[in-house]
């Protein structure tokens, strides 16, 4: 997935100022179709166990069931699978994407985290949570991209955000959640959070939703009877930022620009 620069995407004034003031940005049609399928195709090959994967280096399941929500949780939502997976990597260095994260954290891109998320029917969703309470960069410069491949909508468990709730510090009040018909009894929940002012975010396949580490976000359980809710959602930081999460700067991919820090090469693809 190279690009040329008169294939750059950039965004205008008005983007940015709305990210600025509300903490997310939804992108619409960001990936192309041909890109797409092949993100829906391979997800649908792991919702359906059609890949095998216990031959790869460093991938081992926790649990046992071939159910699309027993085998995410096989994997917890396959969680840095483009350190084993080529098509994984790509799309966390997508061109575009990238594009769009210089403008809101700086020129030089740190690669952090991958995640594919199935989100069968049925499945609860995450309670309201910062990312920057589970990965502290120095200075806070984490910026989520929430890619969808299906079509999401509150019923099927879109996200929802507290616009402007990134100005607020990383929030140390956490608890298991008390909705447990909605969100996942495993993960933690911000506590005393006013959701009189959440705006949902519903998204078509192919939009990008870019948010602030420190943004308060969440999603329900998917209510819906036939439908997924798949999305691929990949962190980032400036890569001047200091990091101890996931072993260190080290570890993780300079996706763009320079840095003083150390950091880790691509291994698909070309750096």
């Amino acid at each position: 997935m190279t690009t040329r620069a008169d294939d750059e995407f950039h965004l205008d004034s008005a983007q940015l100022r709305f990210f600025g003031e509300n903490g997310f940005l939804k992108i619409k049609g960001l990936l192309e179709a041909e890109e797409l399928r092949q993100l829906d195709e391979h997800s649908m090959n792991l919702a359906l166990d059609r890949l095998d994967l216990s031959r790869i280096d460093g991938v081992k399941p926790r649990s046992d069931g071939n159910s699309p929500a027993d085998i995410e949780d096989r994997y917890f939502r396959f969680i840095q699978f483009h350190r084993h997976l080529a098509i994984h990597e790509r799309f966390l260095l997508h061109p575009r994407i990238l594009d769009v994260l210089q403008a809101l954290i700086g020129p030089d891109v740190m690669a952090m985290q991958s995640m594919l998320f199935l989100k069968p029917p049925g499945k609860p969703g995450q309670a309201f949570h910062q990312d920057s309470f589970y990965i502290r960069t120095a200075p806070d410069t984490l910026c989520g991209a929430w890619l969808a491949i299906d079509n999401c909508d509150e019923e099927n468990g879109c996200m929802g955000f507290i616009p402007g709730s990134h100005f607020q510090p990383v929030r140390e009040e956490v608890a298991e959640p008390e909705n447990t018909e909605d969100f996942q009894q495993t993960l933690t929940e911000v506590v005393g959070v006013d959701d009189s002012c959440e705006v949902m975010a519903p998204a078509e396949s192919g939009d990008v939703v870019f948010f602030h580490g420190r943004l308060l976000h969440r999603s329900r359980r998917n209510r819906s009877t036939k439908r997924s809710r798949r999305a691929y959602v990949c962190h980032y930081a400036n890569a001047r930022s200091y990091t101890e999460w996931g072993g260190g700067n080290a570890n993780h991919l300079l996706a763009r620009g320079s840095t003083h820090l150390p950091f880790a090469k691509p291994r698909f693809l070309d750096s």
